[in-house]
């Protein structure tokens, strides 16, 4: 059974797919469209909320950087007069119904993602596999005018007024191939019916919107004050990545000066306090989405490297113009 890093390996490598991979992926694009379809014709309702919605997601599996990017658009959204809140499904949360995010929620029952989105912005927040169902349930608990659906690209139940795809710039799309012989969650001609793509790192192509991710601060889980990045320059440290990129984190300490020992894990990978024994006393570097699951068990010598999506003013204006054409035409 092949697992994350070998699926990985072929979408975004040179290794090609094995045969019975390629054998279930027409299966794959069969149902994917046939879904489509019956939404698109209404056979299967989708649920319209009384307020503007905008879906941030991708069409390949894994971490793009759509996180960051919605944590931007809350905060670009508020600067423009708006008072937004999120929906999530909670992914790898073990949450079975509809929960309100606040700062004591686990991550392990609503998600890493819903806990860093929350811890940055403070937002109402609201996690469900039924987006539209989640959203109903933010808006009866608190006042606001935009919802911002985090990873809803293909939850077609709920409606949407803006899209936004965001696109790993260094891996595009790797193989080409849908599911699972490929990362595509969706064809590519899907990229045609949405409004805005980001392109998150590399080079950005015709109609893109270029995006970047910086950070230069490390942050201690514990009480220590933070310190910039540079102070760990020159030194080895262990590098922790639960993402669905590992590579780009590990690139980042690099760019910094500081050597890295590289320690890769799966998106959402559920840490314990043995995952970060390494039998040394050399700092830990993570991301802030794998810091929100070890604050639990966190030593001095654990810290984390949070990261801020910037992306042109012009294209946030552009979003906040949809919005607002949206709300007057559902007035």
């Amino acid at each position: 059974m092949l697992n994350e890093r070998d699926l990985q390996t072929i979408w975004y490598g040179s290794v090609e797919p094995p045969w019975w991979l390629r054998a279930l992926t027409p299966g794959y694009a069969v149902l994917s469209k046939l879904r489509r379809d019956l939404y698109a014709s209404s056979l299967l309702p989708s649920k319209r909320l009384p307020v503007p919605i905008v879906v941030v997601g991708n069409i390949t599996v894994g971490g793009t950087g759509k996180t960051p990017l919605v944590v931007a658009l809350v905060q670009a959204l508020r600067a423009r007069g708006w008072n937004p809140g999120v929906i999530s499904r909670g992914y790898a949360g073990a949450a079975g119904k509809i929960l309100l995010v606040d700062a004591r929620s686990d991550p392990r029952i609503v998600g890493d993602e819903a806990c860093l989105i929350f811890d940055a912005t403070q937002a109402p927040l609201a996690v469900g596999r039924d987006r539209a169902k989640a959203g109903h349930v933010l808006l009866n608990s608190a006042s606001l005018d935009v919802l911002i659906a985090d990873d809803g690209l293909q939850h077609y139940k709920l409606c949407r007024d803006v899209e936004i795809c965001v696109i790993d710039g260094t891996r595009r799309f790797g193989n080409g191939s849908l599911l699972p012989a490929g990362p595509l969650r969706e064809p590519m001609e899907r990229l045609d019916s949405i409004a805005f793509r980001v392109c998150h790192g590399g080079t950005p192509e015709a109609g893109e919107v270029a995006m970047t991710l910086s950070g230069d601060l490390a942050i201690a889980l514990n009480s220590q004050p933070p310190r910039p990045l540079r102070d760990f320059a020159a030194q080895r440290v262990h590098a922790v990545a639960g993402i669905g990129n590992p590579a780009r984190f590990f690139a980042q300490l690099r760019a910094a000066g500081i050597e890295v020992i590289e320690h890769p894990f799966d998106d959402h990978f559920p840490f314990a306090a043995k995952d970060l024994d390494f039998g040394d006393d050399l700092p830990v570097l993570m991301t802030e989405k794998d810091a929100v699951k070890c604050r639990a068990f966190a030593l001095p010598r654990h810290w984390y490297v949070p990261v801020h999506a910037s992306v042109p003013a012009a294209f946030l204006d552009a979003v906040a113009d949809r919005l607002r054409a949206a709300r007057k035409s559902g007035d």
